[in-house]
């Protein structure tokens, strides 16, 4: 577990709109970007690095992660 994660400053996506159910990202300290559901705020937490980060959101927005594109996997 990452010590750091105490002091993470958590911020939701802009399309949440006020929403409790959605995800939080936090830059932390040591470079790496920490990823959680805000509806579990003590549960499990994924820590990427700068790298993994990039590709991840790459993904993303290039629509990887897309049930269709999921489906022909």
């Amino acid at each position: 577990m990452h010590n750091h994660l105490s002091r993470a400053a958590w911020r939701k996506s802009t399309f949440c709109n006020g929403a409790d159910a959605c995800v939080e990202v936090a830059p932390l300290s040591d470079g790496n970007v920490a990823l959680r559901d805000s509806k579990v705020q003590d549960g499990p937490v994924l820590v990427f690095t700068p790298a993994e980060w990039a590709a991840f959101t790459s993904g993303v927005r290039e629509g990887e992660f897309d049930l269709s594109a999921l489906a022909g996997a």
